[in-house]
C-alpha cells in the first residue's frame, strides 16, 4: 500500500503564512517556538491540542510574539492533515517521512532534527525521489545540526577537514524528551563509519577513551551519529568520529559495562524496553550541554568547546532555528534547492558569531594534532 495513500495530507506554500513546527509543544519544539515567535507566526500541531494552546498562550504574552494557533496532528493517526505554511519543522519522529512528502510534493521548505542515522539516509533518498523545488535541510547531526555548523567553520579556518572527533558530554540532570534517546535505543546495531578513507562497520560503545571537554574529564564510546554519514559526503572527510559519555561517571561506567555484557544486543526488543530506558532516559530539572570538536588539515588541527547553559533542549532549538533561516534564505543567502545538509552552509565564517548570538558560546583553540584523548 502506498504510504501517501495512507496519510493523505495536503499541505499548501504560502510565503506570508505561518511556520508549522510539526511537535512544536514537546521538548524541544516548545524551545524552537520560543525563540521563533518573534521572527515568523507559528502554528504548533502535536498529539494533544490542550498542551498546545496552552504554550500558545505563553507564546501570545511573549515582547513582539507573532500570531500562534495550535491544532492536532498525530502522525500516527491516519486522518489527513492540511494547512498553507511558509515553512515546516519537523521536531518529533517522523518514522513514515509523511510530513516530509507532504512537504515536498507542496514546494514547502522543510527543515528535520530528529532522524537517527538509518532514517536520514532513507529521508534523504525520499526527497530525492520527489525532486523537490523547495528546501530539505535534514539537519539531524548533533542538537540539531550544531556539530555539522561548528564543523564547517573550523574547516573553513583550516581549509579542509580530513579528520573529525566529537566528543559529548550528555547532562544526566538536563531535561530531555523520550524523542531524545531513540537513537541511543539501538545500542545493540553495528553502524558505518568512514575511518582512513575506508568505510568499516563498528559495534556502538566501541573506542572508549577519556576527552577533556572545557574542564571536564569525560569518558566517551563510539555513537551512531547522522554526521559521521554526511560529513564525509559534504566535506570530503576521510575520518568521522561521533563518541558520548555521560557527566557521571558512575552512569557512564554502568552504560559501559551493560554493552560489555551484551545487554544490548540480547535485550533488544519491547520486552526490554523498560531497562534500556531507565538506562538510559532519566531527565532532570536542566543542565548544561556541552560538545568538544576536533578538526585537523593538512597537519593543522583545531579544537571547539560548544557551551549551551540552557541545556541540551535549546542548544538543538538553536540548530532548528538556525536551519529555519537557511530553509528560508532568512540567513543573508539564497536559500538552497532540494536535499542540504547543515555543514553546508554558505556562511561558514558566521555560524560562530550566530551561535553566540542565540547564547551558545564556541571557545577555538588551535591544536598540534586533533583531540586530547588518554
Amino acid at each position: 500500500m502506498n504510504l501517501s495513500q495512507v496519510f493523505d495530507d495536503h499541505l499548501s506554500h504560502d510565503p506570508d503564512g505561518p511556520v508549522l513546527l510539526v511537535g512544536g509543544y514537546g521538548t524541544v519544539g516548545a524551545e524552537l517556538a520560543r525563540s521563533a515567535v518573534s521572527a515568523w507566526p507559528l502554528l504548533l500541531t502535536g498529539r494533544s491540542e490542550q498542551r498546545g494552546a496552552a504554550l500558545a498562550e505563553e507564546l501570545h504574552r511573549a515582547d513582539g510574539a507573532r500570531p500562534v494557533t495550535a491544532r492536532r496532528w498525530d502522525l500516527a493517526d491516519p486522518e489527513p492533515f492540511g494547512a498553507a505554511v511558509r515553512a515546516v519543522v519537523g521536531v518529533v519522529n517522523d518514522p513514515d517521512d509523511r510530513v516530509l512528502r507532504a512537504a515536498a510534493r507542496a514546494g514547502v521548505p522543510f527543515v528535520d532534527v530528529t532522524r537517527w542515522t538509518a532514517r536520514l539516509q532513507r529521508a534523504a533518498t525520499v526527497a530525492a525521489l520527489l525532486r523537490p523545488a523547495a528546501p530539505v535541510l535534514l539537519s539531524s547531526a548533533w542538537m540539531g545540526g550544531v556539530t555539522g555548523l561548528v564543523t564547517a567553520a573550523l574547516a573553513e579556518r583550516l581549509g579542509g577537514a580530513e579528520q573529525v572527533e566529537i566528543a559529548i558530554r550528555w547532562d544526566l540532570g538536563d531535561r530531555a524528551g523520550a524523542d531524545s534517546v531513540e537513537f541511543m535505543d539501538r545500542l545493540g546495531l553495528d553502524y558505518e563509519v568512514v575511518h582512513e578513507g575506508r568505510r568499516r562497520s563498528v559495534a556502538p560503545l566501541d573506542g572508549a577513551r577519556t576527552v577533556l571537554i572545557g574542564d571536564s574529564a569525560t569518558r566517551v564510546a563510539g555513537i551512531d551519529t547522522p554526521e559521521q554519514f554526511t560529513l564525509p559526503l559534504t566535506l570530503g572527510t576521510t575520518t568521522a568520529t561521533t563518541r558520548i559519555g555521560f557527566s557521571s561517571r558512575i552512569g557512564t561506567a554502568a552504560l559501559l559495562a551493560a554493552k560489555h555484557a551484551g545487554f544490548f544486543r540480547w535485550g533488544r526488543g519491547e520486552r526490554w524496553e523498560p531497562a534500556r530506558r531507565a538506562l538510559l532516559y532519566s531527565p532532570g530539572e536542566g543542565g548544561v550541554a556541552r560538545l568538544r570538536i576536533d578538526v585537523t588539515h593538512d597537519g593543522q588541527a583545531l579544537s571547539a568547546v560548544v557551551e549551551d547553559r540552557a541545556g541540551q533542549a535549546h542548544l538543538t532549538a538553536v540548530g532548528a532555528l538556525l536551519g529555519l533561516r537557511r530553509a528560508l534564505g532568512a540567513d543573508g543567502a539564497a536559500a538552497p534547492v532540494g536535499v542540504a545538509f547543515p555543514e553546508q552552509t554558505p556562511r561558514p565564517g558566521q555560524v560562530l558569531a550566530d551561535l553566540a548570538a542565540l547564547g551558545v558560546t564556541v571557545d577555538v583553540r588551535s591544536e598540534r594534532r586533533a583531540g586530547a584523548a588518554a
